[in-house]
This record gives structure tokens, C-alpha cells and sequence, in this order.
């Protein structure tokens, strides 16, 4: 039975269906102003219609403008933008004539985003029920009461467990999945007609990926909102979208149902899109000999643990009881030249092990060796060598960048640092590692947040490969890419490791993705190994039951055309 306050939500949310429900998009363009004051295209032309209460799936690889357009249906664009032409109605009028304050008072009310990164948009120093409530005082022009009604009335909607101890909690101190449901929650405070989503499970696991995908789709069935949802995983929109453009350089140059689009694809590049997909049930690429772990390990964990510091709630109190540990007796090897893979859920301890051996994070128990010698637990207690020899890739590549350094900077540093290079010759080698990476040299004198996240993280993997490692930990470093980038991405690292014979930690909760890469795996349940051993093994025949779960998982949300389709 429905909480009498979750009808009133919905009837509410219905109403704003009825006004605002309806949006169309004419004639957009959008173009970024350069230093000389030219404006170059980036969007061009882009037209559609979403109904009231029906769903439509922006797709497109990385710098193709879906973000952009997503953006521009709040009237808002990234510094430098500038929208050149087209409207976009909602609720009866065009958002882009409209000067700011109508501009907000339309957003939040008929139409409202919930963004990529929940962590980045809720501020870490509020607790999670002022940041709510603010917004709905703001939108619904109510009392402090009140407001904390709307709050709690909207985490039980999207299924918040708790939804008082919720709001007492900081936004660190909740899980992945759990912080873009608050982020969805604050979206619908202004019961808004239609909800703008960009990428909003990009950095969940699958399970949690399918618990938020369940929750966004039952809740537009309950409130009747029209979804715009943009994303790079073609399995995400292929099951939530009734509608799907796809995106390539500005323009849109497939769109219709997404039964057809996925089904039947038209145009080639839509077909390389589904084609680029990796599949956890395919045949993963051959080895070479000298790849296999028979050649000795070159990385050996023993028993790792690791617990997180347990905070006092006041100073004059004792410290909580010990919580779990966020890993306990975690052990594995990694060949010369061998990708071993790591998967499980948020929270697992993938990115601690990461952490760990990384050695940004010191182990409460347990031992690493590497070329058969201890390694430090600590990153500053390594020699430059042993530091040179083991890098990491960061899952998000925009706060691991300099934003104050250009492109430039960022590689040649770890180059002078590591092999020397001075002069034209440091130059040059930066070059050639941009290239290595599929990315214009150009690019060199841009600063990160001029890129787009999948540029971002290929200087990211650039500078770990200035270094000329043995070993790289890919902590979800392909999470941030779709699906075509992704794909030359991956082929690069398997090419790059038959020549240079790096060896991968590749941490992933993709598991089509850790198919293609990893000679074997192990799965990770609450800081606990569940099942470890060929990759083949492990997802053909899986003996675990959260394995299975993993996969179940993986394989709802997948994307299915016929081979003759793609080859067509």
C-alpha cells in the first residue's frame, strides 16, 4: 500500500507533467568562443521532440556534443559557450529567450539535471538534509518544517534507507548509489515536468547501476516526468529510452525508437558504437607466451587488510566500535606482463587494494613484494626507481590533472622527473605519447578542463606510460569513456603491454571490459575474496553465487544486433 504522502507526490508530479511535460528543441547551435574572439561550431542543427511522460537517449562518443546539448536545455552552457541559435520550449516558452531570473525560475520547477558526478554537486561540509531542504525552500517557497517534510517525503521515494539517519549524514559518509538518489531527489524538489539526466551512472557498479536505473524508471512510470537521458552506455539507454539520437560531431545523424536504433542500426557509425561494445561473453584475445605469469610474479600481495579510521561523533566520547574491515586477507600475484583483474561492487575494496599498492595508503596488516624484494607500504619511502616502476591511473582524470598546468606541463614533468629529457627531445616525446593516445598534439597547450573526459583520460594514461613502468594500476580508467574511445583505449594497453610487457592491476566494474583485458580475476564482496582464477573460468562457469549476481547484472543491461546488421 502507498504512503498517503508518496500519492500526494505523485499527484503533484502529474500536474507538472500536464503544464510542463512536453519539450522541443528547433534549430539548436552552440559554439565556443576562441582566444581571437571566433566562434567555432560545436553543435549544429540539432532537432527533436519529447511528449510529456515519454524518454529519449542522447548517445554519442566523447566530444560529440551530447553534454553540451544536454546543458543547453537548462539555457546553460561551459565557460566559453555560447548557444548561436535555435530555441528550446518548455512549458510553453523558449528558455533560451527568456533573460536569467525567468531562466531560473523555470529551472528546478519544469525542468531540472541531475549531473555525472553526485560528489562534486553536493557540498561536503553540509549534511545531506540542509542541502535537500535548500532546494526545496527555494523551489516551493516554504518553511523550515515543512521543507524537512518535502525532504524526507522525497528520499522515501527514491527508496533512501533511513531517510532521517540520511539526513543527518555528510555526503561522504554514503555509498555511490545512495548519493545519486539524494542528487535525483533534489532534482524532483520542484516536482519538474521533465528531468534532464547526464550520465548519472557512469561510476557505479553494475548491481547499484541497476538499482538507480530501476528507481529512475519507476519513477517516471509513478510522476509521469519525461526523461532526456545522455549517456555513453548503450545498454543503459537501450532498455530505459523509448527514443534514441545519436550524436557524431555536433550533429545527429541516426535517431528514432530505440528498438530500431539497437536492433537495426542505419548509419555505419551507429553500427561501430554497438560493434565497440565489449561483451562479457566474448572470446577474449589471444596471448602471447611471453605475457603468462609463468615468467615469475612480479607483484605479490600477502594477506592485505585495511580498516578505515572510525570517527567520534564529539570529542568527549569514546571512538565507535571497530568497523568492517575495508579489506581482510586480500591475497593475489601478477605475472610479468599479465593483467590481472579486479571486480566487485562499490565498496568491495577494489580501489583501497588500489590504494595500497599504489602505496598512497599504508596496510593495517599484511605484505607486498615486488621483483621479489619488499616494497614499502608508503609511496615516500620508495625509491625513485620503485616509484618509476609502479604508476596508477585514476578512475576520475579531471581531479587528478593540474588545472592550473597546460597539457604540456602535465607530461613533460614525470619525463624530465623519470628519464632526464630536456630540450626539443622532452618535447618531442610528449608528442609522440599524445599521438601514442589517438590525441592531436595540439592539444598540448590546452589546459584539462578545455578536454572533453575521455582526452582527460587519455593524458592521464599518457602520463603514467611517460614513466616507462612495469606496473599500472587502472583504477576504473575506461568508466569515463564511451563506448568507441573505450574500445581504442583498451586495444592501446594490450598493445602497449606486447611491447613494452607492463603488467595491468585493472580494476573494473565492467565486466565486458575486464573480459577483454584480464588473464585472470578476482572477485571482491565486502573486502573479501569470493572467487579468484581464469578469466575464461570465472564468467563462463562462475562458482560463486555474487559472481552469477555480477554477471546477471551485466548481461540485463546489454545490447544485442545481429552480425549481419553490423557488417552491413
Amino acid at each position: 500500500m502507498k504512503h498517503p504522502e508518496s500519492n500526494a507526490l505523485a499527484r503533484r508530479q502529474q500536474a507538472a507533467r500536464r503544464i510542463g511535460g512536453r519539450l522541443e528543441v528547433q534549430g539548436l547551435g552552440i559554439g565556443y568562443r576562441r582566444a581571437d574572439g571566433e566562434i567555432v561550431g560545436a553543435v549544429r542543427g540539432v532537432e527533436f521532440t519529447v511528449e510529456a511522460g515519454s524518454s529519449l537517449g542522447i548517445v554519442g562518443e566523447s566530444g560529440s556534443g551530447k553534454s553540451t546539448v544536454a546543458r543547453a536545455l537548462l539555457g546553460h552552457c561551459r565557460p566559453g559557450g555560447v548557444i548561436t541559435a535555435g530555441a528550446v520550449r518548455i512549458a510553453g516558452e523558449d528558455i533560451l529567450r527568456l533573460d536569467e531570473p525567468a531562466r531560473r525560475r523555470l529551472r528546478g520547477r519544469h525542468i531540472a539535471f541531475v549531473p555525472q558526478n553526485p560528489l562534486s554537486s553536493l557540498t561536503p561540509h553540509m549534511r545531506i538534509g540542509d542541502q535537500v531542504d535548500e532546494a526545496v525552500r527555494h523551489l516551493r517557497g516554504c518553511g523550515t518544517a515543512e521543507a524537512r517534510a518535502r525532504t524526507l517525503e522525497l528520499f522515501e521515494a527514491t527508496n533512501l534507507p533511513d531517510p532521517k539517519g540520511i539526513c543527518a549524514r555528510f555526503p561522504h559518509e554514503l555509498s555511490g548509489g545512495q548519493r545519486q538518489r539524494v542528487v535525483i531527489a533534489a532534482a524532483l524538489a520542484g516536482d519538474p515536468g521533465v528531468l534532464v539526466l547526464d550520465e548519472p551512472t557512469t561510476a557505479l557498479d553494475k548491481t547499484t547501476e541497476v538499482q538507480v536505473l530501476e528507481l529512475v524508471r519507476t519513477l517516471r512510470e509513478r510522476f509521469g516526468t519525461s526523461l532526456i537521458y545522455v549517456s555513453h552506455d548503450l545498454g543503459v539507454i537501450s532498455r530505459m529510452c523509448d527514443q534514441v539520437i545519436v550524436m557524431h560531431q555536433g550533429r545527429i545523424v541516426e535517431q528514432g525508437p530505440a528498438a530500431r536504433i539497437f536492433g537495426a542500426p542505419a548509419h555505419v557509425y551507429t553500427r561501430q558504437l554497438i560493434a565497440a561494445i565489449p561483451r562479457v561473453d566474448a572470446e577474449p584475445p589471444a596471448r602471447e607466451p611471453q605475457q603468462q605469469q609463468a615468467q615469475g610474479a612480479l607483484l605479490v600481495a600477502k594477506d592485505l587488510a585495511f580498516s578505515y579510521p572510525s570517527r567520534r561523533r564529539a570529542w568527549f566520547q569514546p571512538p565507535p566500535a571497530t568497523p568492517r574491515p575495508a579489506l581482510a586477507g586480500l591475497s593475489f600475484a601478477i605475472g610479468r606482463g599479465e593483467t590481472l583483474g579486479l571486480v566487485g561492487e562499490s565498496g568491495s575494496g577494489k580501489s583501497t587494494a588500489a590504494s595500497l599498492v599504489a602505496g598512497l595508503m599504508a596496510p593495517s596488516g599484511g605484505s607486498l613484494h615486488f621483483d621479489g624484494q619488499p616494497l614499502a607500504a608508503k609511496a615516500t619511502d620508495r625509491s625513485p626507481t620503485l616509484r618509476r616502476r609502479v604508476q596508477i591511473v585514476f578512475q576520475d582524470p579531471l581531479s587528478s590533472l593540474n588545472p592550473r598546468q597546460r597539457i604540456a606541463a602535465i607530461l613533460e614533468r614525470p619525463l624530465t622527473l623519470f628519464t632526464g629529457l630536456r630540450g626539443p627531445a622532452l618535447r618531442e616525446r610528449a608528442q609522440a605519447l599524445m599521438r601514442a593516445m589517438h590525441l592531436d598534439p595540439a592539444l598540448l597547450e590546452c589546459y584539462p578542463r578545455q578536454l572533453s573526459g575521455g582526452q582527460q583520460q587519455r593524458v592521464a594514461i599518457a602520463r603514467a606510460f611517460a614513466a616507462e613502468p612495469d606496473l599500472i594500476v587502472c583504477d576504473e580508467i575506461t568508466s569515463a569513456l564511451d563506448v568507441s574511445v573505450q574500445a581504442q583505449v583498451l586495444e592501446l594497453l594490450l598493445e602497449l603491454q606486447r611491447k613494452t610487457g607492463t603488467a595491468y592491476l585493472f580494476i573494473s566494474h565492467d565486466l565486458g571490459v575486464v573480459r577483454r583485458m584480464a588473464d585472470r580475476v578476482v572477485v571482491l564482496r565486502h573486502g573479501e575474496v569470493r572467487e579468484a582464477g581464469a578469466t575464461r573460468q570465472v564468467f563462463d562457469a562462475p562458482a560463486d553465487d555474487y559472481t552469477r549476481l555480477l554477471l546477471q547484472a551485466t548481461a540485463l543491461h546489454s545490447v544485442t544486433a545481429s552480425p549481419e546488421t553490423l557488417a552491413a
